[in-house]
């Protein structure tokens, strides 16, 4: 589904990705997990298209994503990935079935239609008596399933995750991981994600281990 070839990338005299190449298969759960600065984040966020590379290749099912004009590729973007961030990103100002929505609204889906796949998304991950909440009268974990939600409402291909984990309790981290391992198993959705949580790794079909802007090595 996605293949990153020869990526580099710097920022001033910092090299943080040395000719990094993978490939993501259909369906699988990756975790790419190594110490702070080993350039996770920065790879995840250009196989997302968040970030470009000074050098290299990132295809998407056969669509070469590097040198696409903004526009076109935000639109392909918003189309065909879904992104989940540490600390939510939700807006304050609108509740939670109105942040889910946002995407498949900018998408051009109708705003009754978008409405309702947020209704029904949330009332998959157990959100249903929150739909009018906005965030700050929401826990952390039902903020970050509102995220999930938000990420999967344009059903994409492909979700990135950056540490989903990372800012709730053991209770909360157990609920989210439980979530994307059923994302898999029963959609066969397609997941990268960063994380220093070994439980959450502990899913996955595939671990790449990283240092120094580097692949170390990938457990299967």
């Amino acid at each position: 589904m996605l293949e990153v070839r020869n990526i580099y990338k710097s920022f001033g005299s910092l090299d943080v990705l040395k000719d990094i190449s993978l490939t993501i298969g259909k369906g699988e759960i990756v975790a790419i997990v190594g110490p702070s600065g080993a350039g996770k984040t920065t790879l995840l966020q250009i196989m997302g298209t968040l970030e470009l590379p000074d050098r290299g290749s990132v295809c998407f099912n056969g669509t070469e994503l590097i040198g696409m004009k903004d526009k076109k590729l935000s639109a392909f973007r918003n189309r065909n990935m879904g992104f989940v961030f540490q600390f939510h990103q939700l807006l304050p100002e609108f509740t939670a079935q109105e942040n889910v929505a946002l995407p498949a609204l900018i998408a051009g889906m109708s705003r009754s239609k978008a409405m309702a796949k947020a209704k029904e998304l949330l009332g998959q991950l157990g959100l249903a008596e929150r739909l009018h909440h906005k965030p700050a009268a929401m826990s952390g974990g039902e903020r970050q399933r509102t995220a999930i939600a938000r990420a999967l409402v344009n059903d994409p291909e492909i979700i990135f995750a950056d540490e989903p984990t990372g800012s709730l309790d053991s209770a909360n981290r157990e609920e989210i991981q439980s979530i994307f391992a059923d994302l898999r198993d029963r959609l066969g959705q397609t997941v990268v994600m960063v994380t220093h949580d070994a439980s959450l790794a502990g899913i996955a079909d595939r671990v790449i281990e990283m240092a120094d802007g580097r692949i170390l090595n990938t457990e299967n």
